[in-house]
């Protein structure tokens, strides 16, 4: 990705706005001993970005980057005592290493078995009746359920509403993303990581030049499948999306692996409400830590102030987005969680490899990000029956609706149970396709493909593109980011930012014209029968109208260009 180097006055605050690359500084740094590692490093509120950097150097580092929208660095140091050194000064909030904050749930390194997203391996299918306009429709069970497919006929997306895709990258040639992909406004804010510390593969080989791919290239799959959801074209090919007339635009800050990093997760926030997107999606949770704890007396010193950095900083860079005019749309989670009453967490961090150890979590300063961010809308997930999704988490603090997220073991007892079609259809890039081994090397799909659903269809032209299947709150979350879309194309007006309509606004109509969906009777539900153990089983609190399962319900297409006005006026 190539980067405008832009020269900033120092003020007296961060918060200016833009993203600078800096080269080595020419002052002396003390001789410090150690490996050299990259840092992120958070300027503190009321102290400019060049007292920052000047601490980073003084403190023997080296300014790589920096986002001065919320007064985020970049910096090489030497390891041992780096992130101690620069925390002292009064110019710094606090430092950490250049770790992942955040992860989609598919991971492309460690491909384990019974993972959430790609569960599935049954051929036989379902009934299904048709959902929309496109020959692979018929199986997106996801559109109807949200009457998107009635939404089209009044608004099927205006072509001046934006959507952030932050993920791990979008295939911009895939066959049904193309018609819609930006590829002026799409950037990539990652590079290409082949191991991590200890020698563990993380995104494996460089491919490109720098180890930065192309800002229209995936090669996880994750960002490809949310981006079809949201809008894959309507165009007499393959599937359809709930929006099918808006713009994607790639704003890519996932490895290829599927980890998060500070610095590019940031980046792409502020880069958001800068290029003036109206919605973002971000299908991940947080990573190295499940929930970054303010003072959790199992974590080190440095642990904590990591946790402390990580959790101010995609604070402001939500904040920021947000007065820029971005609705973020954000999911919930696969752990099978009560967010607001968490259990123990024993996978922290997660990154690097083998460095977990056990905490107790305290709800009152523990946060799950960015769900628990401000200003962002939380989306859990059901499935095809209305059920909750066995792994989706829950919680009345945290949820503002749900979605079709797709639920493998829904519909117990019945011939669907099990069913690949009880998941979520969308985009497929061929590349990933082919190093799944889903894909052989004549395009054509293999027999493991065939057991979990992929797809290839084949247009008159020549043109080709493969589907695949996953569940998750990955996947419900674009259901609701695409109803966010034709919210703004519905209600939005022209003003001198633009096109577009408020955060806020898009909030009250997205949840105020809701289905809502009642807490099961009885509320505590177990999956026993579905397989899962005890440690699955949820309890449902709240009331009809809103509630942990399903906050104000199910998001509804067709109610919201229908029926949103009310809600729509500022």
């Amino acid at each position: 990705m190539r980067r405008s180097r832009l020269l900033v006055a120092a003020l007296a605050v961060p918060l200016i706005g833009g993203i600078v690359i800096a080269g080595p500084a020419a002052v002396a740094r003390p001789r410090l001993s150690g490996a050299t590692t990259e840092f992120t490093v958070l300027a503190a509120a009321g102290q400019s970005v060049a007292a920052a950097e000047q601490a980073i150097r003084a403190a023997g580092g080296t300014v790589l980057h920096t986002n001065t929208a919320v007064g985020l660095i970049t910096a090489s140091a030497p390891a041992d005592g780096f992130a101690e050194r620069v925390s002292a000064d009064r110019a710094i909030y606090g430092a950490a290493k250049a770790t992942s904050i955040g992860q989609a749930p598919k991971d492309k390194a460690v491909r384990k078995p019974g993972a959430v997203e790609k569960e599935g391996g049954s051929a036989k299918k379902k009934a299904v009746k048709p959902a929309g306009t496109d020959p692979l429709d018929d199986q997106l069970w996801g559109l109807k359920s949200i009457r998107a497919d009635l939404a089209r006929t009044v608004q099927p997306g205006d072509k001046r509403v934006k959507v952030g895709v932050i993920d791990t990258g979008i295939d911009g040639s895939h066959p049904d993303i193309a018609p819609n992909f930006d590829a002026a406004d799409s950037r990539n804010f990652t590079r290409d990581i082949p191991t991590d510390e200890t020698g563990a593969v993380v995104d494996g080989p460089c491919e490109y030049r720098g180890c930065v791919d192309p800002a229209n290239h995936d090669d996880n799959g994750h960002g490809t499948h949310v981006a079809g959801t949201i809008a894959a074209a309507a165009n007499g090919f393959g599937v359809s999306g709930v929006a099918p007339n808006v713009t994607l635009v790639n704003v890519r800050a996932g490895q290829d692996s599927g980890y998060f990093f500070l610095q590019p997760t940031v980046d792409a926030l502020t880069y958001a409400g800068d290029a003036g997107i109206d919605v973002v999606n971000m299908s991940f949770y947080v990573d190295p830590w499940l929930y970054n704890c303010a003072d959790n007396p199992a974590d080190s010193e440095a642990e904590k102030l990591e946790q402390r950095t990580i959790t101010e900083a995609i604070a402001r860079a939500l904040n920021y987005a947000h007065r820029k005019g971005v609705t973020s749309v954000v999911a919930l989670g696969n752990e099978h969680s009560d967010l607001g009453a968490p259990q123990p967490d024993m996978t922290s961090p997660d990154y690097p490899a083998d460095s977990t150890h056990d905490r107790t979590i305290d709800n009152a300063t523990c946060l799950s990000l960015p769900v628990e961010g401000p200003h962002t809308i939380g989306v859990g997930a059901f499935g095809p029956s209305g059920a909750k999704a066995d792994y989706s988490n829950y919680g009345t603090e945290q949820i503002s609706v749900s979605a079709p997220g797709g639920y493998y073991r829904d519909g117990f007892g019945t011939d669907w149970f099990r069913t690949n079609e009880n998941l979520i259809l969308s985009a497929y890039p061929k590349n990933v396709g082919i190093a799944d081994g889903n894909i052989d090397a004549h395009g054509n799909v293999t027999p493991d493909g065939v057991a979990l659903g992929v797809q290839k269809a084949v247009a008159p032209d020549g043109r080709v593109g493969y589907y695949q299947f996953l569940q998750g709150t990955s996947m419900a979350t674009p259901h609701a980011t695409g109803v966010a879309a034709l919210i703004v194309s519905q209600y939005g007006k022209a003003g001198r930012g633009g096109f577009g309509l408020s955060p806020d606004a898009v909030q009250r109509v997205l949840e105020g014209t809701a289905a809502p969906i009642a807490c099961p009777v009885p509320r505590t539900v177990d999956y026993l029968d579905e397989g899962r153990d005890a440690s699955f089983t949820a309890t449902c609190a709240g009331t009809p109208e809103f509630n942990g399962f399903y906050g104000n319900g199910s998001v509804d297409a067709y109610a919201a260009v229908k029926h949103g006005g009310a809600y729509a006026r500022d």
